[in-house]
């Protein structure tokens, strides 16, 4: 992924990243009250990968340290779910590319998130890289 273009002048991928990793946070904390303490971003030429860490409430936590780890799994689904539109506006408006699919993890121990944007193919069409083999032709395209 190259520098991107923002009115007239270029951002570089770490001023991206950035943008992301906060944005992320901001999104976060406004959903379930917290944001998380740690976050960074890696920028592909075809994906965005967020990592999230420290990520659970004070409440989250303690339904960990009761036992109840698949209800705190289902509650961050949940929250997912539904701030996912949020999260992929985020990144096509930073990156100005346009998000096909989006896939949202959580892990308790440690506590981490990842959040993880396959962006559509640019100009140069990069999502067919000679570097990848495409599934179901046995071949590298």
């Amino acid at each position: 992924m190259s520098d991107v273009q923002h009115d007239g002048t270029q951002v570089g991928r770490g001023e991206l990243s950035a943008q992301i990793s906060t944005g992320a946070v901001r999104l976060l904390s406004e959903y379930t009250g917290r944001g998380p303490t740690k976050a960074h971003t890696i920028l592909n030429r075809d994906s965005v990968t967020i990592v999230l860490q420290d990520t659970l409430t004070k409440g989250e936590r303690s339904l960990v340290s009761a036992d109840k780890q698949e209800q705190v799994l289902e509650s961050r689904h949940a929250y997912q779910q539904v701030m996912g539109d949020d999260l992929t506006a985020l990144v096509e408006r930073t990156v100005e590319r346009k998000v096909i699919a989006f896939l949202s993890a959580n892990h308790l121990d440690p506590d981490v998130a990842v959040e993880f944007f396959l962006l559509e193919p640019d100009e140069e069409g990069h999502l067919e890289s000679e570097n990848r083999a495409v599934v179901g032709q046995g071949e590298a395209s």
